[in-house]
């Protein structure tokens, strides 16, 4: 749906009505800094087919904006300048990172902004660009520049929460017996690399865009605020990519812990084992019905009676190889 529409004019913002009419009357006048700025919601094919017709996208553009799910790029076509942002959001009760996608068209007296998702509204970024006449004065690459520095705004926003994530997640696995659970590292892993498939993408093509001298559309003197975009781009792409590497490390930490304790307790149930193993092997000897066991009925006299300490002896022997060994699995560290 449309969620907004304004002619801005010297910085202004004017009401907008037939958009083709708007449009030819802007560019008669010929003001530089004159333009249209139209917002979609989650268009329909028919809401945006409605944009198409009056202003005549590229067809390849618009097959991307009405697909959705495109990599962050930024296209040139004759006559415009097409760019997708990955949008990012993160969900505080889950710890999940959503994606989102706004999508612009820049062309000649006119912006369209597409928005897919919740990530990242974009109607706190007119209501500040239209606090900013003079900014707004620079026309279609000022919106261009604030919804691109909005976004990655976002992202150093969404790097905080992942990293308290991190830090959380790093002091159960080294300060805790447990060692931390594998599917949280994993988890977070995974919210990591959605993170990298919307940041890295578009520090790449902002680098190409800006350094390589393809930005036809964009002027000298606003080349510096969208290299401040890239600068934080860069920043949280570092951040991402040692955020990778750590989680690495912590879930090879965790799957070592969970060896070593593994490897534990198997030692218990061996020591174990190999203590019961004297009594059941005694028991098993001197449980059969044998007639002659002559040192079960070994006895002394005492006194007018008679005592019989075979069975006495033999379970002595047998408490005193069960202590002794576990006495020895004690001192080794088994037990």
């Amino acid at each position: 749906m449309i969620v907004d529409k304004a002619i801005y004019r010297d910085g202004s913002r004017h009401g907008c009505g037939d958009l083709s009419d708007e449009l030819a009357s802007l560019r008669e006048r010929g003001d530089a800094g004159s333009f249209i700025w139209i917002g979609l919601k989650d268009p329909t094919d028919e809401e945006f087919a409605l944009v198409n017709s009056e202003l005549h996208l590229h067809p390849l553009a618009v097959e991307d904006a009405v697909n959705g799910h495109q990599r962050a790029k930024m296209e040139e076509y004759e006559r415009s300048l097409f760019v997708v942002l990955k949008t990012l959001r993160y969900v505080e009760a889950t710890s999940d990172v959503e994606t989102g996608e706004v999508m612009l068209f820049i062309g000649d007296r006119f912006v369209v902004t597409v928005r897919h998702g919740d990530g990242n509204p974009l109607q706190g970024v007119r209501h500040r660009l239209e606090l900013e006449s003079g900014k707004l004065a620079h026309g279609p690459l000022a919106v261009l520049h604030s919804v691109m520095d909005s976004v990655v705004d976002n992202y150093l926003v969404v790097d905080r929460e992942i990293r308290r994530d991190l830090e959380q997640i790093e002091e159960q696995v080294f300060g805790s017996a447990a060692g931390g659970d594998a599917n949280t590292i994993y988890r977070l892993k995974r919210e990591v690399l959605e993170f990298r498939r919307a940041s890295q993408p578009l520090a790449e093509t902002l680098h190409l865009y800006l350094e390589r001298g393809s930005g036809r559309h964009l002027q000298d003197d606003a080349r510096v605020f969208f290299r401040d975009v890239a600068d934080h781009l860069r920043l949280v792409n570092d951040h991402v990519d040692n955020y990778d590497h750590l989680l690495t490390d912590m879930l090879s930490a965790h799957l070592a812990a969970v060896s070593v304790r593994q490897n534990n307790d198997m030692r218990r149930i061996s020591a174990w084992v190999a203590i019961a193993a004297v009594p059941t092997m005694i028991a098993g000897v001197y449980g059969m019905n044998f007639e002659y066991m002559p040192e079960l009925s070994a006895s002394v006299h005492v006194g007018t009676g008679e005592f019989r300490y075979g069975y006495f002896v033999v379970l002595l022997a047998m408490g005193g190889i069960c202590v002794g060994l576990y006495r020895a699995f004690r001192r080794s560290g088994w037990l």
